[in-house]
């Protein structure tokens, strides 16, 4: 089996050959064709671990970028009111195609000092209570909430744990159960346990093809069952973690294709695609009563922990 860095190696050669402009033009085209051709066969065959790789691949788009290639007139909203305002999760109003929404998103930064800045996208309690804040303006306001997870999982540190981490998440997730307003969250990178569901409870929950979304990582599995990282490829084979996977175990309700080559390769094209398929399920969700739509949210997670 090809390692994912190997083959990536493979795709940089050609397009330094394809950017030296030192080839004429049929042999530029060949040479896209060819790289286009071996994206298309590759990236179909992943297997659970490299879908890990590319899920954490340091250009794949995150929170931020879709936010801002997706919507519009955007106001962010900060602090939790009670401690601090948790950089690890960000949210404000926004428009889309002219109606105003609510977003919400774990972001994991960039560079070195954004990652620092958003903590690596890994949420303390003011985070999930800025969460919290936010649904109850949207419902309050009817607004639809739309939330992007990238997360490996909640801060795991002394401080959010003496602040109330685990109670945090918990009510997190009731109040998103119980919230009569649309959601829709969409799996954008990584969905680690807790950290993702406590902003990814909702309506419809949508998935990029080379996401995933786990209860654990497979670095963290693989200690815990083996005490050691060294499984961790045998543990992301394990965890079901994939989208493809999600699907079938039906945590997840829909898989949003990526170009060939993955999301980061392609991420004004990939926040398109993503933009109509919001637009798509907003259409759907708003031809149910609230009630219902609460009523239906519910028995999705009730089927799901009953039928796994």
């Amino acid at each position: 089996m090809i390692k994912y860095f190997d083959f990536e190696n493979e795709i940089e050669k050609i397009d330094s050959l394809i950017k030296d402009n030192i080839l004429d033009e049929n042999k530029i085209t060949k040479l896209e064709n060819e790289k286009n051709n071996l994206l298309k066969s590759i990236y179909s065959k992943l297997n659970p671990w490299q879908k890990v790789q590319v899920s954490r691949h340091s250009d794949r788009p995150h929170t931020i970028d879709y936010v801002n290639n997706i919507f519009k007139d955007i106001i962010y909203l900060h602090g939790d009111k009670k401690y601090a305002d948790d950089n690890a999760i960000i949210g404000g109003l926004a428009t889309l195609e002219n109606q105003s929404i609510m977003f919400l998103g774990t972001e994991k930064g960039n560079s070195m000092n954004t990652r620092i800045k958003h903590n690596f996208g890994m949420a303390k309690p003011e985070g999930y209570r800025k969460a919290q804040r936010l649904l109850t303006l949207a419902e309050k306001f009817k607004l639809p909430l739309i939330t992007f997870v990238d997360t490996a999982g909640a801060f795991p540190g002394k401080d959010a744990e003496e602040r109330g981490q685990s109670e945090s998440i918990a009510s997190s997730i009731l109040l998103f159960l119980k919230a009569k307003t649309p959601i829709i969250s969409i799996i954008i990178g990584e969905g680690g346990s807790g950290g993702a569901i406590g902003i990814a409870t909702a309506d419809r929950v949508l998935m990029l093809e080379h996401s995933t979304y786990s209860v654990i990582s497979p670095e963290g599995c693989a200690s815990i069952l083996w005490r050691s990282t060294e499984f961790s490829q045998e543990a992301a084979n394990t965890l079901k973690l994939t989208s493809d996977d999600c699907n079938k175990l039906k945590i997840i309700d829909e898989i949003i294709p990526e170009f060939p080559g993955g999301a980061h390769r392609h991420k004004l094209k990939q926040a398109e695609k993503i933009k109509e398929v919001i637009l798509l399920n907003l259409q759907k969700l708003k031809r149910y009563d609230v009630h219902e739509l609460v009523k239906s949210r519910k028995n999705k997670y009730i089927n799901i922990t009953s039928n796994n």
